[in-house]
């Protein structure tokens, strides 16, 4: 059941706002004039607290908390406060009304939160429960006879679907080690097509590894990004193709930010360029060919996938960076410097995806660079990366998507891109390759 739109939803907003006029609903001049006003300022005071501390001095995520969510959490600051009130103030019916009213008041800022960002589509990925389609790695067969084409050849021509191939992907966890990087990663996710799960022969498929947002985790894809169902969406009308979607840890944590890149916060770019790369090539038969791989992300991920395009051409040079920024960051320039490499700005631009660009080429590099229409940050730091990497000779198409910095936008920028993206990996023809909503950009 959804958790974005219809029933439910609705149900808990009315709910949740008849709560509230339930603990709002009183006489007297002492709650009109002491109380509710004390509520208010509770809230307001809350709400300011709430902006310095996270989108100011903690910086727990790249992305700061927007006007619209603060006025939610300011809702249930409101909310609380009107509950502590009744329950001080009065007896009877009212008290005892006023816990489950606070619990209907405070799940709605909750669903309109969650409706922001689309991080918990289901009640299902609410509850942590997996999915259906999931299964354990060590239950696939292990190395089936290939098939893979010569060069200029997209594999869809060689490809028939074998009568034992099923209708829909399989999704497992699997555990990548930092073997070289010494990064400790929790367990990543791995999307494997229809066309990957035949035991009687297995096209070299293409690799498209995704990072997810900070904060969150390697399964925020498959759950709030609905991985899954694009992808067999795509292999659907592909005779069971589409890339294996590889989905590593990049942070190490929730709220653990350490910027995708080798500093004193962790050695996520050796783990991504080479630990999961080298897992990739012993654990899964896949096209070998670097210039099939590629990397992409949402928010966080889609920095850190602009990143590795930079740092690591060669091991990705295809990128689709959702909702990235122009740098990475911890709040402001000076404070990345000083938590990741002690103060010494040089070590930081030499990793800066938009420093490499101003001095280096890379005419061998594609990539897509997407973001919400109502995202306007990203929007206007997305341009910049986007001037920046066609002057290093990188053919790059700019992709606007309805919506803000959600994963709603990382879908449907993921659904737009692919058959450019399958293209560009040697899966399928060029004329196939047109991507969705694309902004026309002249050199």
């Amino acid at each position: 059941m959804s958790l974005i739109v219809g029933t439910l939803p609705t149900v808990i907003s009315v709910a949740g706002a008849a709560a509230a006029g339930l603990l709002l609903a009183r006489r007297g001049r002492f709650w009109w004039t002491r109380l509710v006003p004390f509520g208010v300022a509770v809230a307001t005071g809350g709400v300011v607290l709430t902006a310095w501390i996270v989108n100011g001095m903690w910086r727990p995520f790249p992305d700061a908390l927007p006007g619209r969510v603060l006025a939610w959490i300011g809702f249930a600051l409101f909310g609380i406060a009107l509950a502590t009130a009744n329950c001080w103030s009065s007896g009877g019916w009212r008290r005892t009304l006023s816990v489950p009213a606070l619990i209907l008041v405070l799940a709605l800022p909750a669903v309109k939160i969650n409706a922001f960002y689309g991080y918990f589509p289901t009640l299902r990925a609410a509850a942590g429960v997996r999915a259906a389609d999931e299964i354990e790695f060590s239950a696939l067969t292990g190395a089936v006879p290939t098939i893979r084409t010569g060069p200029g050849t997209a594999l869809a021509r060689a490809w028939q679907p074998p009568p034992d191939m099923p209708g829909s992907g399989r999704v497992a966890r699997v555990d990548i080690p930092g073997a070289v990087s010494g990064f400790r990663a929790r367990p990543a996710s791995v999307y494997l097509p229809p066309a990957y799960l035949s035991v009687q022969r297995r096209p070299l498929l293409p690799v498209l590894v995704l990072v997810a947002g900070q904060p969150g985790t390697p399964q925020d894809w498959l759950t709030a990004g609905k991985l899954a169902e694009v992808m067999d969406r795509f292999a659907a009308s592909h005779a069971g193709l589409a890339p294996v979607v590889v989905m590593p840890d990049a942070t190490g944590s929730t709220l653990a930010n350490p910027l995708c890149m080798d500093s004193r916060l962790g050695n996520v770019e050796t783990y991504l360029s080479r630990d999961v790369p080298a897992w990739i090539a012993r654990n899964l038969q896949v096209d070998p060919d670097p210039r099939h791989w590629s990397v992409g992300g949402f928010s966080y991920g889609g920095t850190c996938a602009l990143q590795l395009a930079v740092r690591q051409p060669h091991t990705y040079p295809t990128f689709l960076d959702i909702s990235g920024q122009d740098e990475p960051t911890l709040g402001t320039r000076a404070q990345t410097v000083a938590a990741a490499f002690d103060g010494d700005g040089e070590k930081f631009r030499e990793v800066n995806p938009l420093d490499i660009l101003a001095i280096e080429h890379f005419p061998d590099s594609d990539g897509v660079i997407a973001s919400g229409t109502d995202d306007r940050l990203c929007r206007t730091q997305g341009d910049r990366v986007l001037a920046a990497t066609r002057k290093a000779r990188m053919s790059v198409q700019r992709l606007d998507v309805h919506g803000g910095h959600s994963w709603p936008v990382a879908i449907s920028a993921l659904d737009s891109a692919l058959p450019w993206l399958t293209t560009r990996l040697g899966l399928t023809d060029p004329d196939a390759g047109a991507i969705v909503g694309s902004r026309p950009v002249s050199s």
